[in-house]
């Protein structure tokens, strides 16, 4: 379980980012994170794994508290929570094989890894993986021969392959058309279901985003403006955290596409 309480974060510029969030994400939910840009989605997940640091409150995992610990226990959990990127960030000149593999880094020590030294039982999980998000049979192509669909696989497959309790999911589908942003989402939450994992996506697409999530949190200036199910996030909702808009045509796309 995650557990956020109070979490701030304020810029020197004196801008706040974040004001006192509080958020508790059971085992096994996936969570979508909405609201215009500026609100703060991409800092509370940076805040989460401390790769930025928050000012003030507490991020619990597991009944950890992150937020306590120094560089050394911060690596350690850092293992347990799997990042997915918007720009991928895969080495471009490395296969699809050694782009996920790269993320045992954080067991296998800098020489193992420097040297591609990996456990027999890392190589037979990254082919597991790779079989599961559809990319077997591109194991040994380099990352930049990928297309961004397959680029995001592989980001999919490295994070899983940290055996993380927490996946942490910035702006998957920002650099992909409409249909292989379906197929990500649905990869992302049917991945989840099946390990058990929690998950935190931020996301721009509020129909993309009531398609497949169990939970709703829109943030607007820092502050939690909405938490609930996908199927409560009305026009006057979807106006508090946006502003005005033609709504009901965000709505009707997402009856039609359950239809």
């Amino acid at each position: 379980m995650l557990q956020i309480q109070k979490l701030t974060k304020k810029y020197p510029t004196g801008d706040l980012a974040l004001t006192a969030v509080d958020l508790e994400i059971p085992k096994g939910q996936v969570l979508a994170l909405i609201g215009p840009s500026g609100a703060g989605k991409s800092t509370l997940i940076r805040c989460i794994n401390r790769l930025v640091e928050p000012t003030s409150g507490t991020v619990t995992l597991n009944g950890e508290n992150i937020t306590s610990l120094g560089s050394r226990g911060l690596r350690t959990v850092r293992r347990k929570m799997g990042m997915i990127f918007q720009e991928y960030a895969l080495v471009e000149r490395l296969t699809v094989m050694e782009n996920v593999l790269s993320g045992r880094l954080g067991y296998v020590g800098f020489w193992r890894s420097f040297l591609r030294k990996y456990p027999q039982s890392d190589i037979d999980e990254a082919f597991r993986l790779l079989d599961r998000v559809g990319l077997l049979h591109m194991a040994d192509k380099r990352a930049d021969e990928l297309s961004g669909g397959q680029r995001q696989r592989v980001g999919i497959a490295r994070a899983l392959i940290q055996d993380p309790d927490l996946l942490l999911v910035d702006e998957p589908t920002a650099s992909l058309d409409p249909k292989t942003s379906r197929q990500i989402m649905r990869l992302i939450c049917e991945l989840c279901e099946e390990r058990g994992l929690a998950a935190i996506i931020n996301i721009h697409d509020v129909a993309l985003a009531q398609m497949f999530v169990q939970r709703v949190v829109g943030l607007k200036l820092g502050v939690i403006e909405f938490d609930g199910a996908p199927d409560e996030l009305t026009p006057d909702v979807l106006t508090t955290i946006y502003g005005e808009e033609d709504w009901e045509a965000t709505i009707e796309k997402v009856d039609e596409e359950d239809a």
